[in-house]
């Protein structure tokens, strides 16, 4: 078993500050009222609205294609093939899956990047067609993330339709392994040492668009796997069983669990997936559990991982302490998610302009807040990031019962080319 100093060195460093409502500074709500009352952006705004069926025609056609996490191939070339149409200078699709989109910029020193992930959580064997009842879509990953894959597509044909070329440029991506077990592999290959100097990033990844995350929630996800060497059930008797040893290591780890999470920030823990067996006239030889543990701030995160593995320990040594014959049960322990973290202040640029786009387009305060996004690779790294939402109404997120409403959807698409605009230099 790897020693627990090793493996809570896998953790990283998360700095975390609860940030709710957000004063906005004046002078960037004097740049947006301005910009948008240009010509050209209130045209591309009404472009927007003009292109809106096409827009959820798209949405439901990249929806409609399977694309669990490590299986979007398909979908990424049909986005490549939708971006090209769209305008874009050039589409490639780089080492991993991630496609990108290149509008280029009148002087090309710096790269700001939009993103939404290609990935679902739904297997490939899922039923993915789009049903329509009344006005609301129904489809598994209708909302998340494919409506932001069709605003993607939407935004590119806006900037080349209306001829807006900012400063920068800009890089529109469709990343893959945003989900569950995929863990950010798409950004962290995006945001690999010697990659692109990326010098801005945005996703479009959640609801309404008053809601702006500027932090990341940090986050451990393992696989433990106690093993042995199996047998019949009867004649066997007395082998290690590893069943009993995970039981015994869950109990543990609850029992120590449940009371450091009472306290203190928010942290969570969950035994989410378990397997291992072959039939009831046998003992296994091995059972394995899928962990995910989140927490707000990162010496709560170590706190509850440090219990989690000392739990583990003691779930294998309690079995071992009882076996009669045969060799004693082993562990391997997994590390299969780490999601690093970060901030970007309120006060930083990118999130002040996030604020005023978004205050201005729905008389409503915006708030920030912390999730865990595409947005959480930059933001460890000390880049400004934000995630920010699809506009519409949405439910059901990775549920069989997903939904989507386009009401005011123009207005997400508006809200990001306005930011788009302004991070890009217009």
């Amino acid at each position: 078993m790897k020693s627990i100093k090793s493996l809570l060195s896998l953790a990283l460093s998360f700095l975390f500050v609860q940030v709710t409502a957000q004063e906005i500074k004046p002078i960037y709500k004097t740049a947006v009222e301005k910009l948008a009352k240009k010509k050209e952006v209130q045209d591309a705004f009404a472009y927007i609205l003009e292109i809106d069926e096409q827009t959820i025609a798209d949405m439901i056609t990249l929806t409609e294609i399977p694309a669990p996490s490590f299986e979007e191939a398909a979908k990424g070339l049909v986005f490549a093939e939708m971006l090209r149409d769209a305008g874009a200078d050039s589409v490639w699709i780089d080492e991993v899956g991630n496609v990108i989109a290149l509008r280029k910029g009148k002087k090309s020193d710096k790269t700001i990047v939009i993103d939404a992930h290609l990935d679902t959580v739904f297997p490939l064997d899922t039923d993915v067609s789009v049903k329509q009842r009344g006005d609301t879509l129904y489809a598994p990953g209708i909302a998340d993330a494919n409506r932001s894959l069709a605003m993607s597509i939407a935004l590119v044909k806006t900037l080349a339709h209306q001829n807006l070329r900012t400063i920068h440029d800009l890089w529109f991506v469709g990343s893959v392994g945003e989900e569950g077990l995929g863990d950010l592999k798409g950004m962290k290959h995006l945001f690999r040492e010697g990659g692109r100097k990326i010098d801005a990033f945005i996703a479009i990844d959640g609801g309404g668009i008053t809601g702006i995350v500027n932090a990341g929630i940090g986050s451990l996800r393992y696989k433990v796997t106690f093993k042995g060497s199996g047998g019949h059930s009867y004649g066997a008797f007395g082998i290690g069983n590893p069943h009993n040893a995970l039981a015994n290591a869950i109990t543990a780890f609850v029992s120590k669990a449940d009371p450091y999470t009472k306290e203190g920030i928010r942290t969570t823990y969950s035994v989410s997936v378990l397997g291992g067996g072959t039939s009831v006239n046998s003992i296994p030889y091995e059972s394995w559990m899928l962990v995910d543990m989140r927490s707000e701030d990162q010496e709560r995160l170590l706190g509850i991982n440090e219990l989690f593995l000392e739990a583990m320990q003691e779930g294998l040594e309690k079995e071992n302490s009882i076996i009669r014959r045969g060799n004693p049960l082993t562990v391997e322990i997994e590390n299969v998610g780490d999601r690093p973290t970060g901030m970007t202040a309120p006060t930083h640029e990118l999130v002040q302009q996030s604020l005023a786009v978004s205050t201005y387009l729905t008389g409503k305060q915006a708030r920030l807040s912390a999730s865990s996004t595409n947005s959480n690779v930059p933001l460890s790294l000390g880049i400004p990031a934000i995630t920010v939402g699809r506009g519409g109404e949405a439910g059901g997120g990775h549920s069989l019962d997903e939904w989507f409403l386009n009401k005011d959807g123009y207005l997400g698409l508006q809200n990001a080319l306005l930011l788009i605009l302004m991070q890009g230099g217009y």
